[in-house]
């Protein structure tokens, strides 16, 4: 089978597609032919060698997928031979097939199609536990999410949506504003615009701002902060634009409002049983309409360098998957 590989830390285009044994499941295991998988930032600066976790070499990309079990080992119950399934690994997705821990898995809903389900389960985690369990989002409140017309951005749309806020998407052109609004977006701002918070506030005024979500950092986080109403929460999501924000203390305390981390992956390391709720909810939400996520960007996965240098280079318009 194929698998892309990197061999040594650099650009995407050092990555190569080699033939590999294809995996046999442990017992407790199962076989998934691999139809998508997701591409996320995180994966660019994986194979640079740039995140905070650096892998050991050969090291293979890809965290996320979803395709349909092959075979099952001799311990495992929950799936099956046929079922569609979306998975999560600590590499090896960009691949035909993976041999993965059989209780990861999640058996996708009917209505869900697999590219949808192949870039779905970091990203919507992350969304639901930052909204719901560290920001504690109620329907009818406001909810600003930068960077908005990306995978974590689409995500949070989604995932607001479903739980009853009304959403402002900011995010940087006309395509991507749309993109946002197609996505489920009540109202978008041009955060690029030097008079943003102008627009923003007049879009708060009767509302006011009772939340912030943001994946993007920089030089957008402050004024994002300052617009917030007293005892707004801003969720600090990642660092997507690179430089990571320095906010005043007294802004906090001036404002009456909170800064929280949203790191799904430590809450995930720390307390392992989280992804099951976690994914108990988002799939019936999914199942009964409650939860319309975003539609997605699809390449093939032999396009894998581009791909990639497209993601790390912001190009991308929602959430990027690879085909087989």
């Amino acid at each position: 089978m194929k698998k892309v590989c990197c061999h040594v830390f650099g650009p995407p285009e050092n990555l190569q597609r080699i033939e590999v044994d294809a995996p046999s499941p442990q017992a407790n295991e199962a076989l998934v032919n691999i139809s998508a998988a997701g591409v996320g930032f995180v994966d660019g600066l994986m194979v640079q060698g740039l995140y905070q976790v650096k892998p050991p070499l050969p090291y293979y990309p890809g965290s996320e997928f979803a395709g349909v079990v092959s075979e099952v080992g001799d311990s495992v119950i929950n799936v099956q031979p046929g079922d569609r399934v979306l998975g999560m690994a600590s590499g090896g997705a960009y691949a035909d097939s993976i041999a993965v821990a059989a209780a990861t898995l999640v058996k996708i809903p009917a209505n869900l199609s697999d590219t949808i389900a192949a870039g779905f389960y970091i990203n919507y985690a992350t969304a639901l536990y930052g909204l719901r369990d560290c920001g504690h989002l109620k329907a009818g409140e406001t909810l600003l999410i930068l960077g908005a017309a990306g995978g974590v951005g689409s995500s949070a749309i989604s995932v607001a949506k479903a739980m009853g806020a009304r959403v402002i998407a900011a995010a940087s052109s006309d395509d991507k504003r749309r993109a946002a609004l197609s996505f489920g977006a009540d109202h978008t701002v041009d955060y690029t615009d030097p008079s943003w918070r102008s627009a923003l506030n007049e879009l708060t005024k009767v509302s006011g701002l009772n939340m912030v979500y943001d994946p993007v950092g920089g030089d957008k986080a402050e004024p994002a902060f300052r617009s917030l109403s007293p005892g707004g929460r801003f969720l600090v999501v990642g660092f997507a634009g690179g430089e990571i924000p320095k906010i005043p203390l007294n802004l906090p305390l001036l404002k009456r409002s909170s800064i929280v981390g949203v790191d799904w992956g430590g809450e995930f390391r720390a307390n392992p049983n989280i992804n099951e709720e976690l994914m108990d909810t988002l799939m019936r939400w999914a199942a009964d309409g409650a939860l319309a996520p975003a539609e997605v960007v699809c390449r093939r996965m032999s396009d894998y360098q581009n791909a990639l240098k497209d993601q790390l280079a912001g190009k991308i318009v929602g959430k990027l998957v690879l085909v087989n």
